[in-house]
């Protein structure tokens, strides 16, 4: 459990680098203690030891490979079982290596496997075992591309529009049992993760590339403000309420017993 002295544990996924490890160090900083969860269990280890060291919380690792089901299940169970645990950051995540028309099928296959299988996962179990509990905060990392698709990796900008669409749904359904939940949406963030496909920062406008730092100090503001979608570079919030007003006014006229006029269809 929590109180306002020892917030609980935070539990991170794809904690080993980047955007995982900058939340577990701001989360220790908050004085969480910690569960950070990704493949590198040496790197878990070391970085566990450091952050419980500098900021005198309790830190521990789980070395899973999420697109792994039996992995995937032991952080699932540890996450519904482990009343300590207010927090989850579900981060882990792969990215493409170029578009998907010219991307290989089977490494598509594990990007779902991870962005969305795993996140899902994860998310509904925490949504679950925090709703119970009637406490708990669950922040979902998606991307800019959930949208603005067209901008990116088809299979990609899907896997994070999946967790955009889940991070909207499940809010509607936890509205009232005490817990909060956030999409974060990154743009083009300085992160391992363009090494790993092969790509490299070098390539782009560094004024649409943001730091590490940055990207997770805002996303914080952004849920201890209770947003539901945060997207660190948009200083025009205008423009992303307007889109959702446009979904809203579409809801009335998405599901009607005759097509519509425009068809030439009727009798």
């Amino acid at each position: 459990m929590s109180d306002k002295s020892h917030p609980g544990t935070a539990l991170v996924t794809g904690a080993s680098a980047g955007i995982g490890a900058t939340y577990a160090d701001r989360l220790a900083r908050r004085g969480y203690d910690l569960l950070l969860v990704a493949r590198d269990a040496a790197r878990l280890q070391e970085r566990a030891a450091l952050l419980s060291k500098q900021y005198a919380i309790r830190a521990e690792f789980l070395a899973a490979d999420l697109s792994d089901t039996a992995e995937l299940r032991k952080v699932e169970k540890r996450l519904r079982e482990d009343a300590s645990i207010t927090l989850l950051v579900n981060n882990a995540g792969i990215g493409p290596k170029g578009k998907a028309l010219a991307d290989d099928a089977d490494y598509l296959d594990a990007m779902i496997a991870i962005n969305v299988v795993a996140a899902n996962r994860l998310a509904i179990a925490a949504a679950q075992a925090f709703a119970a509990r009637q406490a708990g905060a669950i922040v979902n990392i998606a991307s800019a591309v959930a949208i603005v698709p067209e901008a990116f990796n088809g299979t990609y900008s899907a896997s994070k529009a999946f967790v955009l669409a889940l991070t909207q749904s499940l809010a509607a359904e936890l509205s009232d049992k005490g817990v909060r939940i956030q999409a974060v949406l990154p743009g083009f963030t300085r992160t391992e993760i363009f090494d790993r496909v092969g790509g490299s920062f070098d390539n782009l406008d560094p004024e649409r590339v943001m730091e590490v730092t940055d990207l997770v100090d805002a996303a914080l503001v952004g849920l201890d403000r209770g947003e539901l979608v945060t997207i660190p570079s948009l200083s025009d919030t205008g423009l992303f309420d307007a889109l959702n007003a446009a979904r809203g006014a579409l809801g009335g006229q998405l599901s009607l017993k005759k097509p519509a006029e425009r068809f030439g269809l009727a009798a």
